[in-house]
């Protein structure tokens, strides 16, 4: 083939053009909204604190995963953990979930499924280390952490994480501010 390009298409969804605009992001991926109305409706969690969870984790993107090692430059090593999609779950916690709410074929690079598990997930940090729903900052932590980390205080030595967080809450607080501002104008043209 000369002078032609070779183009490989990919399965998963591209990231919105602007994951910084909730309003931006839900007029470009319309049916994301149901989704993400369901899961906030469906675990008691702000529709803010779903999507700053989302942001920080992956930007969106549906097949994120931590970058790998490498040994001598080249030789591709191990990931140092098994999180991937959006809400960047691991394995262990993603089984859990599937087995909490029956959802089996659930997968973390659907964005449906993805902003359930983090609706999941805050509930049980809310049930377990009694966080409200709506405080995005020490949710993140808990999210980050784990449940038992956050428990133990594991991110007290972890002022990057704490810096996180708080970059977390102030996602959560503009896409509040933006929602506020568009949400009914969306819902109304996706009816």
């Amino acid at each position: 083939m000369t002078g032609g390009w070779l183009l490989l298409a990919s399965c998963t969804t591209a990231p919105p053009r602007n994951v910084d605009d909730a309003c931006a992001i839900f007029a470009e991926y319309g049916g994301w909204l149901g989704d993400a109305r369901a899961a906030s409706r469906r675990w008691g969690v702000p529709l803010p604190v779903l999507l700053a969870i989302i942001h920080q984790e992956s930007a969106f993107r549906a097949d994120a995963q931590p970058p790998r090692t490498w040994y001598l430059g080249f030789i591709p090593g191990p990931r140092p953990s098994s999180a991937y999609g959006y809400s960047q779950a691991l394995d262990g916690t993603w089984n859990r979930y599937t087995a909490a709410t029956g959802n089996h074929g659930a997968d973390r690079d659907e964005f449906a499924a993805a902003v359930d598990f983090v609706g999941w997930y805050v509930n049980e940090t809310a049930r377990r280390n009694r966080v409200a729903r709506s405080d995005a900052y020490n949710q993140y932590l808990a999210y980050h952490e784990g449940q038992d980390g956050f428990a133990r205080g594991t991110h007290r030595n972890k002022p990057w994480l704490m810096e996180r967080a708080r970059r977390v809450r102030q996602q959560a607080d503009r896409y509040r501010a933006q929602l506020a501002r568009c949400e009914p104008r969306l819902a109304a043209s996706f009816h």
